[in-house]
């Protein structure tokens, strides 16, 4: 058995247990504000919980799917030890979502059964959580030995409209939360990277500024259809909110400032005072 902070050799990693430990702290600060009264007294806790147990598990969904984004970019090729750790961590949240929100249904089975096949955004959910299983299930070595590499990952491959599901259910589950249309630019980021990819850009810091503006456009614009369609908002009004802070940093300004963060660490990163001698005489010659 290898422990989740070992390598293949079971040797101590500090990355994996560094990724380990990640992996937790959502879990140990949901534990912290339950206990410290943050999330309400009972049942409101266990709405606070049924949310942010969500978000954790969509949010760690995403990550797995930043890691090949982050080992392109920054060239840190041993992030691909910690991919699987990160998937399987955003499976355990999502089943354990499961749970309590049947606990905030009061186990009301009858009503759980007719949510689950008339809401949308259930219906989004459980197939999004049913694949999740699927992949999970499979991301043994045994699976990929038995399928072989090339069913393997047509199957894995399906992880992007799980994740697509999953930012649906959030966009479509009721209320307004600042972390939906955080998630919808991550999700768009992450897509339109991978389309930049094909064409070797993926790496190049002017692309991905430019991503990075793309991708906020998007979020503050889906930000607004949203509430035009679910509760008649003046679209014009709510893009008007992203040039205020009177309701905190906007979605949109944190996934443009994540971006272009993302895109400086590219451009010093191929800096050519940075870069392999091997590597800077290739891109002059």
């Amino acid at each position: 058995m290898i422990w989740p902070w070992q390598d293949r050799q079971r040797r101590f990693s500090a990355l994996k247990a560094g990724a380990f430990a990640l992996m937790l702290a959502p879990a140990a600060w949901l534990g912290y504000q339950l206990d410290d009264g943050q999330l309400g007294i009972y049942p409101l806790w266990l709405g606070g919980l049924t949310y942010w147990s969500g978000v954790w598990a969509t949010a760690l969904l995403f990550l797995a799917l930043a890691i090949t984004p982050a080992i392109t970019i920054f060239r840190w090729r041993s992030l691909v030890d910690v991919r699987r750790m990160v998937g399987v961590t955003a499976l355990v949240y999502s089943l354990a979502h499961i749970p309590i929100y049947f606990a905030l249904r009061s186990w009301n089975f009858a009503f759980i059964l007719n949510e689950t096949a008339t809401r949308p955004s259930l219906i989004a959910a459980t197939i999004s959580t049913i694949g999740l299983i699927v992949l999970g299930a499979t991301s043994l070595d045994a699976a990929v030995a038995r399928m072989g590499m090339r069913g393997w990952q047509r199957l894995h491959n399906t992880v992007y409209a799980v994740a697509a599901l999953a930012l649906l259910h959030a966009l479509l589950s009721r209320g307004s939360f600042p972390e939906q249309y955080l998630m919808s630019g991550a999700f768009l980021w992450l897509m339109l990277w991978r389309a930049l990819d094909r064409y070797r850009w993926g790496g190049n810091a002017t692309a991905l500024a430019l991503l990075a503006v793309a991708s906020s456009l998007c979020t503050g614009l889906t930000e607004a259809v949203r509430l035009w369609l679910d509760r008649g908002y003046d679209p014009l009004q709510t893009l008007s909110f992203n040039f205020t802070l009177d309701l905190g940093v906007p979605p949109a300004w944190t996934i443009l400032a994540l971006g272009l963060a993302i895109a400086l660490a590219a451009a010093v990163r191929n800096a050519p005072g940075l870069m392999p001698a091997a590597i800077a005489a290739r891109k002059v010659g």
